[in-house]
């Protein structure tokens, strides 16, 4: 009787389950925070040495709870537990399933657990791929991310819980999910970012645990380095997600506005990005080593300070989330811990940070340490644009907007140097090259760049254009210059490396992101027109015909669907079908894009307003080579995997010296092998 009574409850008892579940992980980052580093301080004679063992076990506790938590959340959403607050406020019973399971992280409750659940991710990968090193210093590491964890998982439990009741008013149906979310991208994008965002975690773990052992040298930066470019490449491709997303959903035909919640992303990427090039002449020459310190510090930092923009509600976005400001002030103090307590320490151990490796300002090294301060300072332009308006509204000088126009001017001519030295870098050699050698390296892929630079407006547009013109010149700039170094690299030690080949790859996708967003910035055309049954435009070389409404119905919505038949040449190209659509239960007006997507170019129709004598408002965008914006993000991705792959990762560690003698003699050969190939 009593088993059979217990065995009815167990379903409403569910979301409880989830709840214990995160509790359980909660107890389980407490103790990884703190009884492995008290092994690793014990003297190596006592008892409580053996305590360092439980680092990874305790790490695995963490991950496996936290994912039962997760789990639930999602079951708790597919069988439509409205009792549940969160599910109640962003689901409902005719939301299709796998809009239901991303809903899990539709919201700030659930998108947090999804956070955590990704911390706990990245912390079981390290512990599980970390053989090669030491223990005591992936101890360390490890009791780092439990400490961070213990902050997200308290901040959830305490002021986000994604399992609070709703009894005993419990709602007969939910409020469904947004209908912005409503989308298959919307499924991928955030595990994507936060993947991304929580993965600098572990470089700033890597940081912190050198800083405690005191031990910044090439091994460390070695182990540090593929963390670093995996989460470098998750955000890559978050990022990218994203902005075809709302290019796509959004029905305004941009693929980027530098919105704030824009940025909070887009500013890790970019201190990502000169962490990962430092933490390369880190290993490589031993130098470098404060700036890789530091950049590992704010990488994390600046993914902090995306979370509470995110999450704060002190920013209006279409990316952000309603939240609590008290939550906003929750993560400022978490904010405030790590980077006061990383950074305090760093000023404890900054006298064993100095480098130990000099270089002649006519290197590889000078070239990347420019590259670096560039985009350090490309950094701070975008974080001032986007927080100057906050703190002007917070000082009560009034609301003002810094938007596209303050981007534009400041941030493009910045990147514009940066991919100028960028194309030096690869060229020249490490700690001191010899005067002419560059000169000879880089005068045909000049040439070349500066005559397909040139050349490319007058045929491609009809008339030359100085903005295009750059624009190509640095996009063939910065891709002949890697195949270049490539055919060098090649010639000398007649294969490549996985993380050179990687590198070319991620350098090349840089090159065609720079065609995608100059040709479609200066090249594209929109068309607002008024249209009836059987009317047709020319845009852009293309017949543009409508040929009236369709009322189709959805699982949780009706709408309205244009019928819009694309001819070139009089040929017909395909059928788009655009939509307004109305949800049900949130009342709200959508607008779905239509899109022929093409290589080269894409067609993009929007259903307008509708108008009186049975016409139509019609947009039609044409996009030329604008998923070569998206492409270019792809190939920095795989760039980003090669480089993972490389097997000097799975080494197990060396010393100190012998590191930094196998460095000099590669750099010693490499050298003289360039002088003679560019003698050739």
């Amino acid at each position: 009787m009593i088993p059979d009574l217990v065995a009815n409850q167990i379903p409403e008892l569910v979301p409880e389950l989830g709840q214990l579940a995160l509790t359980i992980a909660l107890a389980f980052a407490i103790c990884l925070s703190l009884i492995p580093l008290i092994g690793v301080h014990s003297p190596q004679q006592s008892s409580l040495k053996r305590l360092v063992g439980y680092a990874k076990p305790l790490t695995y506790g963490m991950f496996i709870f936290t994912g039962i938590s997760l789990v639930i959340l999602g079951y708790s959403f597919v069988i439509d537990d409205f009792s549940v607050k969160y599910i109640a406020s962003h689901s409902n019973s005719h939301l299709p399933y796998y809009f239901k399971i991303s809903a899990v992280w539709g919201g700030h409750e659930g998108s947090l657990l999804l956070w955590v659940f990704s911390l706990t991710a990245w912390t079981a990968a390290v512990a599980k791929f970390s053989n090669g090193i030491e223990e005591e210093f992936i101890t360390r590491v490890l009791a780092v991310m439990g400490m961070i964890g213990v902050g997200f998982i308290a901040f959830t439990l305490l002021t986000s819980n994604p399992f609070e009741r709703l009894w005993p008013n419990v709602p007969m149906e939910g409020r469904d999910l947004n209908p912005l979310l409503q989308d298959v991208g919307l499924i991928i994008h955030p595990p994507l970012l936060y993947l991304g965002y929580v993965g600098f975690a572990v470089a700033f773990a890597f940081a912190v645990a050198a800083l405690m052992a005191g031990k910044m040298d090439a091994a460390w930066a070695r182990w540090s380095r593929p963390w670093t470019v995996g989460a470098w490449m998750f955000l890559t491709l978050g990022i990218a997600l994203g902005s075809w997303w709302a290019y796509y959903e959004l029905g305004w035909g941009g693929w980027w506005f530098w919105d704030p919640v824009e940025n909070a992303s887009f500013m890790p990427w970019l201190i990502g990005t000169a962490l990962i090039h430092s933490l390369a002449v880190t290993e490589k020459r031993g130098t470098f080593r404060n700036w890789t310190i530091l950049l590992a510090i704010f990488a994390f930092g600046l993914s902090l300070l995306g979370t509470f923009l995110v999450r704060s509600g002190v920013i209006t976005s279409v990316h952000s989330f309603a939240a609590d400001p008290s939550r906003g002030i929750f993560i400022l103090m978490l904010l405030a811990i790590a980077m006061g307590g990383a950074l305090t320490l760093y000023a404890f151990r900054a006298n064993t940070v100095a480098s130990f490796s000099r270089f002649a300002f006519y290197s590889r090294e000078t070239a990347l340490l420019l590259c670096n301060v560039i985009l350090v300072i490309a950094t701070v332009t975008v974080l001032l644009g986007t927080l100057y308006p906050l703190l002007v509204d917070a000082l009560g000088y009034g609301k003002i907007s810094v938007g596209p126009p303050y981007f534009n001017a400041v941030f493009v001519p910045i990147m514009s140097i940066l991919f100028i030295i960028m194309g030096i870098g690869p060229l020249i050699r490490w700690k001191k090259a010899k005067q002419g050698e560059l000169r000879k390296q880089i005068f045909k892929p000049s040439v070349l760049s500066l005559a397909f630079g040139l050349l490319f407006p007058i045929v491609y547009g009809g008339e030359f254009n100085a903005l295009v013109a750059m624009g190509m010149i640095l996009a063939s700039w910065v891709f002949l210059v890697v195949l270049r170094e490539v055919v060098n690299q090649y010639k000398i030690q007649g294969k490549l490396t996985l993380s050179h080949l990687g590198m070319a790859v991620a350098h090349a996708g840089i090159a065609v992101t720079i065609v995608g967003v100059t040709v479609v910035s200066m090249y594209e055309s929109e068309t607002n027109i008024k249209m009836s049954v059987n009317d047709k435009v020319l845009v852009s070389g293309y017949d543009i015909e409508f040929k009236g409404i369709k009322n189709v119905e959805g699982p949780n919505y009706s709408a309205q669907q244009g019928q819009v038949n694309v001819y070139q040449d009089g040929e017909f190209i395909t059928l788009l079908k655009p939509e307004r659509r109305a949800y049900r239960v949130q009342t709200m007006g959508m607008t779905e894009a239509a899109i022929d997507p093409g290589l080269f170019r894409d067609v993009y129709v929007a259903l307008g307003d509708p108008l009186p004598d049975g016409a139509w408002a019609i947009r039609v965008h044409y996009k030329p080579f604008v998923r070569w914006i998206w492409l270019g993000a792809i190939f920095m991705s795989i760039g980003g995997i090669l480089s993972m792959l490389d097997k000097r990762y799975r080494r197990k560690k060396t010393s100190k010296a012998a590191e930094n003698v196998v460095a000099d003699s590669l750099t010693s050969s490499v050298a003289a092998n360039n002088t003679k190939v560019t003698e050739a």
